[in-house]
């Protein structure tokens, strides 16, 4: 019999990576080979992006993976290029072409659809998508040739913007809530100008506070001598939210989940309620809520002794 190979020891890393996702690679294959890179012990991502988009993907190590759940809940932002006069099954550039038309729209009437999927809008989750029904992803019963019945899903568009049209492509910028489907945006523009559309390209630029500044490459990454000093510290994820700093006994308390009655506590705190982000010193010890009567309420707590 065959002697089996030891199982390989992986590292506990802490930390985020900004990481620009590279086309034809899905989310779950970049975070794949990202961990394989840094050699680590637990990963996770913070929202798929199609195989076919490039851009921003967060990613989060060993105690940041307590904090993703944020960055799924935040807005995000978007450059794509709309291919109007064509419509694939898939609403992107690896669909089979299922329609096709002739492109006469002005500047105007483009400003004019434009206006009306600005605000709250509902939108329609596509048969190719990753939602799942009893059990199994949409795209499992497209593929097999099956359309479901789909309920419409209430969205936000906070920006929409025409940054070029040289026919018969449309660029623009889009900055949403979460759940929405940029290509699903794209096929009903192109339906309401009367043209049909699919994207032709998607890069996400934006994902809650985080932006494309410092973001890197997988090859980046994987040739760096370092790897490990390239990613982003933990509390990158919460720049966002106010920061509270403790004393050494106040945060031992707060590390055992206690609550803290902080008004009495000669502390500098953030004015008015919701949540923060704790220190003991530069440790960040994990979020909470500070609520009436400036209690403070752990929720998510870093693993590590004092």
């Amino acid at each position: 019999m065959k002697p089996t190979s030891p199982k390989k020891v992986r590292d506990l890393v802490d930390g985020v990576l900004l990481l620009d996702k590279p086309v034809g690679f899905s989310s779950n294959d970049a975070l794949i080979k990202a961990k394989r890179i840094l050699n680590a012990k637990k990963a996770g991502h913070t929202g798929t992006l199609d195989p076919f988009a490039t851009g921003l993907l967060p990613l989060c190590f060993g105690e940041a993976t307590k904090f993703s759940q944020d960055l799924l809940e935040a807005d995000k932002t978007y450059e794509t290029t709309v291919h109007l006069g064509v419509t694939t099954d898939t609403g992107d550039t690896e669909g089979v072409v299922i329609d096709s038309r002739p492109v006469d729209v002005t500047l105007d009437q483009i400003e004019a659809v434009l206006a009306q999927f600005r605000g709250p809008i509902a939108q329609v989750p596509p048969m190719h998508s990753a939602l799942k029904r009893d059990g199994k992803p949409l795209y499992e019963y497209a593929r097999a040739g099956i359309t479901l019945e789909r309920e419409a899903r209430h969205v936000v568009i906070h920006e929409l913007k025409l940054v070029a049209y040289e026919a018969p492509l449309l660029k623009l910028v889009v900055t949403c809530s979460k759940g929405t489907y940029i290509r699903v945006l794209g096929q009903d523009i192109g339906a309401a100008l009367g043209t049909g559309a699919h994207l032709q390209a998607l890069r996400r630029t934006q994902v809650g506070a985080l932006t494309t500044a410092g973001m890197l490459t997988l090859d980046a990454l994987a040739g760096h001598a370092a790897p490990l000093s390239l990613l982003a510290p933990v509390d990158a994820l919460l720049s966002s939210f106010p920061a509270v700093q403790l004393t050494a006994e106040l945060a031992k308390r707060f590390l055992n989940g206690q609550r803290l009655a902080l008004g009495k506590e000669k502390l500098d705190l953030p004015a008015g309620q919701g949540r923060v982000r704790v220190y003991l010193d530069a440790k960040l010890l994990g979020t909470a809520q500070l609520g009436e009567y400036q209690i403070l309420a752990p929720e998510r707590l870093i693993a590590f002794s004092l």
